[in-house]
């Protein structure tokens, strides 16, 4: 049956992870997902729309809403580049900015809470097991 196969618990897991991630994001006025895309800000400001939605690896109407719901929210603005007008980018606000800690301990407690119970030896053998290359292979 599909219920007892690996395939089956990880999406469990996942969906399940998926919510805990929600529910803590909401304090911070963020919907699971928008905090992938500030992550690359916070490594990089003032990214175009194109770099997003090449280094998130979604589709550019994903990108569009999302910028628009976190523009909306004061988060982040767009402006045109300044040497070349036509291109357009996305720059954190301070509210933005101000964001990367408080997402940053919520990644960090969920991580714990995942491996809560784990050996040191666990821990390092899930993280080996789960690493995933540029291709989308993972790493065994």
């Amino acid at each position: 049956m599909l219920d007892e196969t690996l395939t089956y618990a990880l999406i469990k897991l996942m969906k399940a992870h998926r919510n805990q991630l929600a529910a803590a994001l909401v304090p911070l006025g963020l919907h699971v997902g928008q905090e992938l895309l500030l992550n690359q800000l916070w490594r990089e400001d003032g990214l175009t729309q194109g770099d997003l939605i090449a280094r998130l690896g979604v589709e550019p109407p994903t990108v569009t809403k999302t910028l628009q719901r976190l523009e909306r929210a004061g988060i982040v603005y767009r402006a045109p580049d300044p040497d070349r007008p036509r291109i357009g980018r996305v720059y954190l606000t301070d509210t933005g900015k101000a964001l990367r800690e408080p997402v940053q301990q919520v990644w960090n407690q969920l991580d714990e809470d995942l491996q809560r119970g784990f050996t040191p030896e666990e821990r390092e053998l899930l993280a080996k097991l789960l690493r995933v290359t540029p291709e989308g292979r993972f790493h065994c």
